[in-house]
């Protein structure tokens, strides 16, 4: 028997849209914070030859772990603009301090806390973000000095100035990101930082199409190519909205004559707990070698010749260990994010249990065990979105990021949770109404 509310979802229509004063006006603050963040992609930073420096990525960044971050960048990187870091310092300060809670008692306490732990804890992401962008634009200044094409270096006038500056713009442009990103999940629709992920992922997929169909010597990759995308887009959809739904169960209790509880709920756990992390991980730590060998135009140490030799993008080596990545970055990240222990206590203390299981430890090693085997099933499912782009991109010689697994995750998770949000909107419109309604008829009874 379907409840209330999802009686009223099912009956939802957007035409609500036009009436919902309140989402219209997040959903048009959501679009405008994208196109400033477009629009700063295509600001140079200052002391930069552009058209040197693109000639510069093509010949050398291509298919690289930059391939990766520019396409996360929506080509900023590319362009070398001022948002060429983009956002990826707050993810990799946000993902450090979940790694620090599983390792930190003094964090692990903060978390407990509450709304105040919380902003603590938002508040140290925010530092470790400053820190991670400033060393990595001094790594960007000091790289980029060192480049050079056609006799020509891509910076204008290399220095300390050069550097300072180049820091300043680059570190400026990920803060200004990373405050976009928390104004678009206040007060617009949907996570902010996602969004502008995938509002980069997608500006770029026109291109990326037209690329792939230029790259292609038969007609068999103007159809697979568009048939792989929607068939992996679909899988996703259905793993994605896959959940494993544990009852659990509240006692009754009685208060005065009155008798509460007794109602059965349940513990939805997703198939996919790690999301898009394992092959994020895996994909920068598997073709760093691969890049640095490009920068260093074969002069490197001979084991990194080795290693370009044989773990080349779609070759057997390169496959395997792609997939032995990402099924251990998906274990090791579930660990991390979903504490058993911590939700058999959270059920505890609210007086729930999983019927035929006892409180406490019988209930942690339960949870535990229900999670590795839908670890196992995530895994492989990562696994498998990522080596079917990566199979295609090698058998039509064809290297694109926008096309992977990684991409296609992103994308299609942040419009899921996207679209969610704006139901949740609706949904939230239209019992205001229906409270109206009922308010007006019982005056007038």
């Amino acid at each position: 028997m379907a409840s209330a509310a999802e009686q009223l979802a099912a009956n939802m229509n957007f035409g609500a849209l036009a009436k919902a004063t309140e989402l219209k006006k997040r959903i048009w603050f959501t679009l405008g914070a994208l196109v400033i963040y477009r629009l700063g992609t295509y600001i140079p930073i200052p002391g930069i030859d552009t058209a040197i420096f693109a000639t510069i990525y093509q010949n050398q960044a291509q298919g690289g772990v930059l391939d990766i971050f520019n396409a996360f960048s929506g080509g900023a990187l590319e362009r070398m603009t001022i948002f060429a870091l983009n956002i990826m310092p707050y993810i990799s300060a946000s993902i450090i301090m979940q790694l620090l809670t599983a390792v930190s008692p003094q964090i692990e306490a903060l978390k407990k806390e509450g709304e105040a732990g919380r902003k603590k804890i938002n508040q140290y992401t925010r530092y470790g973000t400053v820190v991670l962008a400033a060393v990595q634009a001094f790594g960007i200044a000091k790289g980029l000095e060192t480049l050079g094409g056609t006799g020509q270096s891509a910076v204008i006038e290399p220095g300390l100035f050069f550097q300072l500056s180049t820091v300043i713009t680059l570190t400026g442009g990920t803060i200004f990101l990373m405050w976009l990103g928390e104004q678009i999940t206040q007060r617009g629709v949907g996570n902010g930082i996602s969004l502008i992920i995938f509002s980069g992922i997608v500006a770029n997929l026109p291109i990326a199409l037209a690329q792939a169909f230029s790259l292609g010597q038969t007609n068999a990759l103007a159809i697979l190519v568009p048939v792989s995308a929607v068939a992996i887009i679909a899988f996703i959809v259905f793993v994605e909205r896959a959940h494993r739904r544990i009852i659990v169960q509240y006692p009754k209790r009685q208060v005065g004559n009155k008798m509460f509880g007794g109602e059965a709920s349940h513990l939805p756990m997703k198939l996919n707990v790690a999301g898009v992390i394992p092959p994020i991980f895996a994909s920068s730590l598997l073709l760093m070698p691969l890049t640095a060998a490009g920068f260093s135009g074969g002069a490197g140490p001979e084991w990194l010749n080795w290693v370009v030799a044989n773990l080349g993008r779609g070759s057997p080596g390169y496959l395997l260990i792609f997939s032995a990545l990402i099924i251990f970055f998906a274990f090791f990240y579930t660990s991390i994010v979903f504490n058993p222990e911590d939700t058999a206590d959270n059920l505890k203390k609210h007086g729930g249990f999983i019927p035929g299981i006892r409180p406490g430890k019988n209930t942690a090693t339960y949870l535990e065990f229900v999670l590795n085997r839908l670890t196992v099933v995530g895994a492989c499912y990562l696994a498998l979105v990522c080596l079917v782009p990566e199979m295609v991109s090698a058998e039509f010689s064809v290297v694109t990021f926008y096309f992977g697994g990684t991409s296609l995750l992103i994308i299609v998770s942040v419009t899921m949770d996207t679209v969610g949000q704006i139901h949740s909107h609706l949904l939230a419109h239209q019992y205001e109404g229906l409270i109206k309604k009922s308010k007006l008829k019982g005056r007038r009874g």
